[in-house]
């Protein structure tokens, strides 16, 4: 899932973000945008290779590249437990792709936030070494369960992080996974929309702004309603029957 998504610029980010241009259509394996701390506390830019690449990996021809990476069990996994520790970052994004089933055919979804707003998956990176000194920076998305509105498409959808909790997120000197755990959860049921777009979208050759042209209307979900608290009790309410547990 989420194997397809794309980004543009946000203010929030560094400027350096806008060297990494505009894509509409990325594929794992391809260059993705990590957004770090740094050692100075000062958010960089990079780019990563999409499949993460655990540093002890002898062999990375051998190795399974890791796209995502479950947020539930990430800290405690021997591939991703020193990076949900040390390497947390931003991964920006505009949007992404997932597919809903229309009897035999799929449908592609481009999903946004409603406000047009980048979003950030809580991400992680690696630095493999190979064995003749060679550097690959590599990187995973983290998902979660999903919300009301991607239920409709899949099970499980990338943890966006909101604004709020990046800092603490990057926070790898004073932030130990377990102390950011509670914000590794599903997006507001009201955050996203879902587009319906060309299956142009399905082949990684196709980049270009007409892949997210929207086909028809969005598939939307409000927030839940906040439940009504029950009255209080008076002295006219009936007493239960004898008996009854409540």
């Amino acid at each position: 899932m989420q194997n397809l998504f794309g980004y543009r610029i946000d203010e929030r980010f560094p400027e350096r973000l806008l060297d990494a241009g505009r894509r509409y259509n990325i594929a794992p394996t391809q260059p993705i945008v990590a957004v770090d701390a740094g050692l100075d506390g000062v958010r960089h830019v990079r780019l990563v290779r999409w499949g993460l690449i655990p540093a002890w990996t002898k062999d990375a021809r051998t190795q399974s590249l890791l796209f995502n990476a479950r947020s539930e069990t990430a800290a405690d996994k021997p591939s991703f437990r020193t990076a949900m520790r040390h390497r947390r970052c931003l991964v920006p994004a505009s949007g992404f792709y997932e597919w809903r089933r229309m009897g035999t055919a799929k449908m592609p979804y481009y999903i946004r936030p409603r406000d047009g707003s980048t979003m950030a998956f809580a991400g992680l990176t690696e630095t493999w070494l190979g064995p003749d000194g060679s550097e690959i920076d590599t990187g995973a998305i983290l998902t979660t369960s999903a919300n009301r509105l991607m239920a409709m498409l899949h099970d499980r959808m990338p943890v966006i992080l909101d604004p709020g909790d990046w800092d603490e997120w990057l926070d790898c000197g004073n932030r130990r996974p377990r102390d950011v755990a509670r914000l590794l959860r599903p997006a507001a049921d009201d955050l996203l929309e879902a587009i319906p777009v060309s299956e142009r979208a399905n082949s990684v050759a196709n980049d270009d702004e007409a892949l997210i042209a929207p086909l028809a209307e969005p598939l939307t979900v409000d927030a839940e309603p906040e439940a009504k608290k029950p009255a209080d009790p008076t002295p006219d309410d009936e007493p239960p029957a004898q008996g009854s547990l409540f």
